[in-house]
């Protein structure tokens, strides 16, 4: 690596993707952990017209044991990302013969898969998924209350369209997604009743937690919402209103807990650093659920258990990210969340405590049907372009070092172009 490379990390809103894609080629010890939708697909409101590119697929390939992905979204079901990926093909058995699935973590942590759609649940018992498996009906159903209850104006079509693609049935994480009917309501000028539906929901999703409970799976769950205003005092997220345009929180997802990307993190390199030195620091069974939640306790996870001389540099990859400023009780507050923050200040605290090189890189998914997002903007200075707006705010402990401006489309073609095949050798490549 050049100086410059090993000075990214560094960095605050980088736009030099070539000194990036030398580290993607180059670096040996490389770990690239990375988020989904609006990362490498387009954010859209119905689930199923997201579309994955061919060629990103198969350029995933050439890092095979050094990328693996971590989503809150699922691997498998009608609104998996296997799906998408067969989709993609023409031989839709093609993604298993050839190992064309992205390996990694889905459901924020809970399911594995290896890259010939392999899956399982660790750490996941027979009780948790059967309550998993009857979350969706219900949210069917409150929906179904909301319309009866209410002059919204949708036609019975319409109303159709809501339940088909706002009740999504992953087997490890049942979301409420109302990105489309939030769009319907703004159509019948009836964004007003969107407030109404977002309390319906999140009601909903606190008396399934109650319901869990007294069945005696009261450590079990929680509710993750996206977007959101970080957490309270007792570590539940903070919905975000609907204001004017925006739809603040439109996903809530009913998940595993344990479930969160900073904890996939730690599973991630735990598995990593077997392939590497044939050794599970962690142990063999280890998994996201038995990580702990407190993101300094994680760090001191590592530094523990961790030989630091085989970490590798850590690039983590996502695109939800937010950070609010407002006045309350007459003081400033500042509202930092989004599903991608935590796991990215993990690789990035994880960077400052080992001494290693980590990297933070930010996708813009601004351009998506989703109207939640910040957009990164750009200008000129000095006749070279540099970005002067992100969804970051000036005291944010949160550094993203290196921006896709031109979200999905920009990164997926930056990965086309990285043949880590070719410049790393052979007996250096994990097994």
């Amino acid at each position: 690596m050049t100086s410059a490379n090993i000075q990214l990390h560094q960095e605050s809103l980088s736009i030099d993707h070539e000194a990036l894609g030398t580290i993607f080629t180059t670096v040996d010890n490389l770990l690239i952990i990375q988020d989904l939708d609006g990362v490498c697909m387009g954010l859209v409101k119905d689930p199923l017209t997201r579309v994955i590119a061919l060629e990103y697929v198969q350029a995933t390939q050439a890092f095979e044991g050094h990328f693996y992905v971590l989503t809150n979204g699922e691997h498998i079901g009608e609104r998996g990302i296997n799906g998408i990926i067969e989709r993609a093909f023409d031989d839709r058995d093609l993604p298993k013969q050839k190992g064309y699935y992205l390996p990694g973590l889905a459901a924020g942590g809970v399911q594995w898969q290896d890259r010939y759609g392999n899956v399982s649940h660790p750490g996941v018992s027979d009780a948790e998924l059967d309550f998993l498996h009857a979350v969706p009906q219900r949210i069917k159903e409150q929906l179904q209350t909301f319309f009866r209850q209410h002059d919204h104006g949708l036609s019975q079509e319409e109303q159709e369209i809501v339940l088909e693609s706002s009740v999504l049935d992953n087997v490890a994480s049942p979301t409420a997604n109302l990105n489309t009917v939030y769009e319907m309501l703004q159509t019948h000028s009836n964004t007003s009743l969107y407030g109404v539906l977002q309390a319906d929901i999140h009601k909903l999703m606190n008396n399934l937690l109650t319901e869990a409970t007294e069945k005696g799976l009261d450590n079990s769950f929680f509710l993750h919402l996206a977007p959101n205003l970080g957490r309270d005092e007792q570590g539940k997220e903070i919905i975000q209103p609907s204001q004017g345009n925006a739809s603040g929180t439109t996903d809530f997802q009913f998940m595993l807990r344990g479930a969160v990307k900073e904890a996939g993190v730690i599973a991630l390199l735990n598995h990593y650093y077997f392939l590497r030195t044939g050794k599970y620091p962690l142990g063999r069974d280890f998994n996201a659920r038995q990580a702990p939640k407190d993101q300094r306790e994680l760090v001191q996870l590592v530094k523990d258990n961790f030989n630091q001389d085989h970490l590798p540099i850590l690039i983590g990859v996502g695109d939800t990210v937010s950070s609010q400023v407002g006045i309350e009780k007459g003081q400033e507050i500042v509202r930092r969340g989004g599903s991608d923050r935590n796991f990215l200040q993990l690789i990035q605290d994880l960077g400052k405590e080992l001494n290693k090189p980590n990297i933070v890189v930010y996708i813009d998914s601004s351009g998506g049907e989703v109207k939640n997002r910040i957009p990164v903007k750009l200008e000129e200075v000095n006749g070279k372009l540099q970005v002067s707006e992100s969804p970051t705010d000036l005291n944010d402990p949160l550094i993203l070092n290196v921006v896709f401006p031109g979200g999905h489309r920009e990164y997926t073609e930056f990965y086309q172009q990285c043949d880590r095949a070719s410049s790393i050798k052979k007996d250096n490549q994990l097994p």
